[in-house]
């Protein structure tokens, strides 16, 4: 089997390299404590959010910049409709208006850049 067992900085002492050898030499698993770090704070994060279809459509006519009449017309959907899928969005995006609903969206990769 071929492969790291570990991984260390460029700016690791002669003292930590010769540690992580013998480690290695045992089958440990050696990692910089920044490393360490970014790891759990990736592995910390929640989940992605999925949004179903209807939710992304709407997601996108908000960001086209339409109302909510507006985007009823365009999905052949009710305002009320609107409305129940944008309060949808905003709990499962953690957010409270239109606005940052499509900056975190974006940021996610839920929405496509235009």
């Amino acid at each position: 089997e071929a492969g790291a067992t570990g991984y260390l900085l460029k700016d690791a002492t002669r003292e930590q390299l010769v540690d992580a050898i013998h480690a290695a030499s045992r089958g440990e698993t050696v990692l910089a404590p920044r490393v360490a770090q970014r790891l759990v704070a990736k592995m910390r994060r929640p989940a992605p959010v999925a949004l179903t279809a209807r939710e992304s459509d709407v997601l996108e006519a908000v960001a086209d910049g339409l109302s909510n009449a507006e985007i009823g017309r365009r999905l052949f959907i009710g305002e009320a409709t609107v409305k129940t899928h944008l309060l949808r969005i905003f709990a499962k995006l953690d957010v409270n208006d239109r606005t940052r609903a499509v900056v975190v969206a974006l940021d996610a990769g839920l929405l496509k850049r235009r």
